[in-house]
């Protein structure tokens, strides 16, 4: 069954041609247009872990999630940053929040094996309430010390 059925198909390599951008990454990193962010570099979010995904959002807010928790995880003080991206190749559901946290993909987030193409930086993003940032930094804090922070990758 399909999206116009009521009920949601999931997003496969297979099938996401019908999902149409404009796509967003959040990060900490500095990039410039034309940049290609590739998987096999280490995760923001786990330290020594090596990501097999880059992962993007259709939402500025999801992204600035990522921009602002990979900013606060990272402790220099700087702003997050969000781009506009272009996915060079297939992409699917993030397992992470899809269905697992959240059912069906209200985040609209997506992870991909291929490179992700910045076309443009977002400015001027409205970031979360500090308290909201503190708070899901402390539930990850407190899902690493029960062991639960598992990312699927």
């Amino acid at each position: 069954m399909g999206e116009t059925s009521g009920t949601r198909a999931p997003v496969t390599y297979e099938r996401c041609a019908h999902i149409e951008g404009p796509f967003y990454h959040g990060t900490r990193s500095a990039l410039e247009v034309g940049d290609e962010l590739l998987p096999g570099h280490g995760s923001n979010f786990q330290e020594g872990r090596v990501s097999n995904h880059v992962y993007f959002a259709a939402l500025v807010g999801t992204a600035a999630w990522g921009a602002e928790l990979a900013a606060a995880l990272a402790g220099d003080g700087e702003r997050g940053r969000i781009y506009v991206v272009e996915p060079l190749g297939p992409f699917e559901d993030d397992p992470n929040v899809t269905d697992k946290r959240f059912p069906g993909n209200p985040t609209q987030s997506y992870r991909t094996r291929h490179p992700l193409r910045v076309v443009d930086e977002v400015a001027g993003w409205q970031g979360h309430a500090p308290e909201l940032v503190e708070g899901m930094l402390d539930h990850l804090a407190r899902l690493r010390e029960q062991g639960l922070d598992v990312i699927e990758d």
